[in-house]
């Protein structure tokens, strides 16, 4: 039963976006059979690997059943509640663009937070309120519901937060979803959800007609090279979403990877690979944390570690030395409430032993102090 039964999805969509028909490719029509109706070329592909030529000289299923399928499956939704995209920085552009009104409606981010929802709001000419999260990296409720105004469209949560590692409280986001001045979205964005133990909250869909969640094959699935993000909310908002996309947005070699990603070996090996990474986690929370050069490991529930240095320690020049060394990590420091920090993704075995090494050797040395 929906816990919002005043929320109207097709007062907060724009006029334009819910009226649009949607460009009708040959596919919607015909699959199958001596196909000579979309302009392909049908004598073959110029690069190919052998047995590709049928598949690749094809536009692809602007559809994607067998995926949507399988992720539905593994996700405990409805295949029609899910929009593949580009990577989840599709999901989040198509949101704006179908949500806010260039010039006039605003989205409300929680610094330090995923930088893309500041980028893609200024792309389209949308107003930004912002409202940083808590010293300890939760949302500060108060302040949220009272920044939401008519025109805020959508409030994007990232949890596990980047770039801080934690779960924002699910108590704390019910809030917001329940919030009856919020008239638009929540958007939660899980791409590290598969890091946790608490899983993801797509069983909120149910009661939450004014949630969406978005996930990525990029971060558990380990296919950040294939561009392959998802969203998932009501299915009256993905059918809205799926006819804004551009048809072919999912390529044939993308399709084919994220389908062999969410069949149960593929899942079989993602767990697999999570595990590696959760025990790597662990060692190296414990290693950062027994050198006196660092002041603070902030809680994880992702693949990477928030690292705070003592003050005797300039992370900046840390970050630059161990990059000109070979071993890359991110400095943070200019983010609220990050200062001095460096976000360090958990690398294989090895990787992670060079960083150590690094790190231990370097922050230690004369040139690394604090000027």
């Amino acid at each position: 039963m929906s816990k919002r039964p005043d929320f109207d999805l097709r007062a907060i969509v724009r006029t334009n976006v819910y009226s649009l028909d949607p460009y009708r490719c040959a596919r919607d029509d015909y699959d199958q059979g001596i196909l000579l109706d979309a302009n392909e070329n049908s004598i073959g592909a110029a690069v190919v690997k052998k047995g590709d030529d049928d598949e690749l000289t094809r536009y692809p299923s602007p559809y994607q059943v067998e995926m949507k399928r399988d992720i539905a499956a593994f996700r405990s939704i409805q295949p029609d509640q899910i929009f593949l995209g580009v990577g989840s920085d599709e999901a989040i552009d198509t949101l704006v663009r179908i949500f806010c009104v260039p010039g006039k409606d605003a989205l409300l981010i929680t610094p330090p937070t995923y930088g893309m929802y500041k980028v893609v709001a200024n792309m389209n000419d949308v107003k930004i309120q912002s409202v940083p999260l808590t010293p300890d990296f939760q949302i500060n409720v108060e302040e949220t519901l009272k920044a939401i105004t008519p025109e805020t469209k959508i409030v994007f949560l990232c949890s596990p937060n980047n770039p801080t590692g934690n779960l924002l409280a699910t108590a704390d986001i019910i809030k917001v979803l329940d919030h009856p001045a919020l008239r638009g979205v929540v958007v939660l964005d899980e791409a590290y959800v598969d890091f946790t133990t608490q899983g993801s909250l797509a069983h909120l869909l149910a009661s939450y007609p004014n949630l969406v969640i978005m996930q990525t094959f990029s971060k558990s699935f380990g296919l950040a090279g294939v561009r392959l993000g998802m969203a998932f909310a009501s299915a009256e908002l993905t059918a809205i979403m799926n006819k804004f996309k551009a048809p072919y947005n999912i390529n044939q070699l993308t399709s084919q990877v994220g389908v062999q990603a969410v069949s149960q070996q593929g899942l079989a090996q993602m767990r697999s690979n999570v595990a590696v990474l959760l025990e790597q986690r662990a060692l190296l929370e414990k290693e950062f944390k027994a050198m006196p050069q660092v002041a603070h490991v902030f809680p994880s529930d992702s693949n990477f570690l928030l690292v705070r240095f003592t003050p005797s320690v300039d992370a900046y020049a840390l970050y630059k030395k161990m990059a000109d060394s070979g071993v890359v990590v991110r400095f943070r420091g200019n983010e609220i409430h990050c200062k001095n920090c460096l976000r360090v993704t958990v690398g294989s075995p090895s990787e992670n032993q060079e960083l150590l090494r690094q790190v231990s050797a370097l922050a230690a040395s004369p040139e690394m102090a604090a000027k």
